[in-house]
């Protein structure tokens, strides 16, 4: 029998997932794990990859953006799609299926690779705040840190996840500083859609922060764990391998989301690289090495309503991605060593979690206390995500091929042909660093 008479045949004995069902029109309804996904890979950090690209080398970089996102689209999906086949997280799934020094040695680096990026991205924040009203930098990381890990600990999970989604919207700010500013659309147009390419070890290494930005192992780790919370709390759900006439709303659903949340993603990235190449690369400002140095470097360019949203956006960002690397961690850090894990759960239920997290935070914090420029240290955050996405990666596509782990759901040959060439990209992009680090 298929998935579709199945369907059919159990409609009226089996609960159905009204969260899975087309509904009217709401903003909050049609933002899911997906979209808080997109919006979180535009981070702080990004940002400034991002600005940096389109100072440095102008519209002929951007057509990148448009490459990337279905491969984009495609590794996410595959994400969700374990968590919402299996009821479990990436590490949970890596923990019951393949070896336990494999695990541990990714999940170490993804921590590393979180905690630096929350870091950097707290500083982010701190300075685009003292941009904007002065006062301590070192005081609004502690706020913003603090803040962050508190309300994931103790705001109940559908508060929380609606605060996130509200924050989502504030990436909306970059297309308002983008109408501000005047674009020689043909030029910019022709940037997007017509490759170019620069033989130079500059182009290259800026290929390869752009693949390392969109693509990123934190991601997946999240967009799976969220998937697998959903089952957890919203009552209708099973975990398709239990509830399979599930699956055809649930595939729908994940699919429409992540596109939108990596359109969303791709959309406020070609925005920043077209802002800051009409502005930034066009009046000689090519070396940019933060998003507060690009809001700073874009006010007595673009003028002061861009520069103030601008910053405002690199605020707004900071507080979706921080607790999304810091949730990451956690979810990581906590399955593979077979805790309780869920944001969902009261602290006293999953300690061992809620601690996991609150470290990754407190030790983000504690970075801006070092010597170490954080600014500085997300180069080598960029390498490790690069390095440890590439295994991560090959495993979501050999475990989503198997029956013994994803039942009769293994992915097609559509997702499969996307995700590995997604794999092949990121992998290229490990080698093309490693290059450049010796030439």
């Amino acid at each position: 029998m298929s998935i579709a008479d199945t369907c059919k045949t159990s409609t009226s004995a089996r609960p159905v997932d009204e969260a899975e069902r087309p509904s009217r029109f709401h903003v909050l309804k049609i933002i899911g794990p997906g979209v808080i996904t997109g919006a979180a890979d535009d981070d702080p950090s990004g940002i400034g990859t991002y600005s940096q690209a389109g100072a440095q080398l102008g519209f002929g970089i951007s057509w990148t953006m448009v490459v990337t996102f279905p491969l984009m689209v495609a590794i996410q999906e595959i994400s969700a799609r374990v968590g919402r086949t299996t009821g479990k997280g990436i590490a949970s799934n890596i923990r019951q299926h393949y070896p336990a020094w494999l695990l541990q040695a990714l999940v170490a680096l993804l921590f590393g690779a979180n905690v630096v990026n929350i870091g950097a991205d707290l500083a982010a924040m701190a300075d685009g705040v003292k941009l904007l009203v002065g006062g301590p930098g070192l005081a609004y990381v502690i706020v913003f840190g603090l803040g962050c890990a508190t309300a994931q600990i103790f705001i109940d999970y559908e508060t929380y996840v609606r605060y996130l989604k509200w924050i989502c919207l504030s990436l909306f700010t970059y297309i308002a500083a983008l109408a501000a500013v005047k674009i020689p659309w043909g030029e910019a147009l022709r940037g997007l859609f017509v490759p170019t390419i620069a033989w130079n070890s500059d182009y290259f290494t800026t290929l390869v922060a752009i693949a390392g930005t969109t693509i990123s192992p934190y991601l997946f780790f999240w967009q799976a764990a969220q998937e697998a919370e959903e089952v957890r709390v919203v009552p209708e759900r099973r975990p398709l391998l239990r509830g399979r006439w599930q699956a055809p709303g649930a595939f729908a659903r994940i699919r429409a989301d992540t596109a939108l949340g990596m359109a969303f993603s791709t959309l406020i990235a070609v925005a920043i690289i077209i802002m800051t190449a009409a502005t930034l690369h066009a009046s000689g400002v090519t070396s940019i090495e933060s998003s507060s140095q690009a809001a700073e470097a874009l006010r007595p360019i673009a003028g002061r309503f861009a520069f103030i949203v601008f910053t405002v956006g690199i605020v707004g960002t900071g507080l979706l991605a921080v607790p999304v690397l810091a949730g990451s961690a956690a979810y990581g850090v906590a399955e593979a060593a077979g805790w309780p894990v869920g944001l969902a759960r009261e602290p006293r239920e999953a300690v061992a979690f809620y601690v996991t997290l609150a470290l990754a935070a407190g030790i983000g914090i504690g970075i801006n206390f070092t010597p170490v420029n954080p600014i500085s240290a997300l180069y080598w955050s960029a390498v490790i995500n690069g390095v440890v996405a590439v295994p991560i990666m090959v495993l979501l596509m050999n475990m989503t091929a198997r029956r013994g782990v994803m039942g009769e759901f293994t992915i097609g040959t559509g997702l499969k042909v996307l995700g590995w060439a997604a794999t092949i990209a990121m992998f290229c992009a490990v080698a093309g660093m490693a290059v450049t680090a010796v030439t």
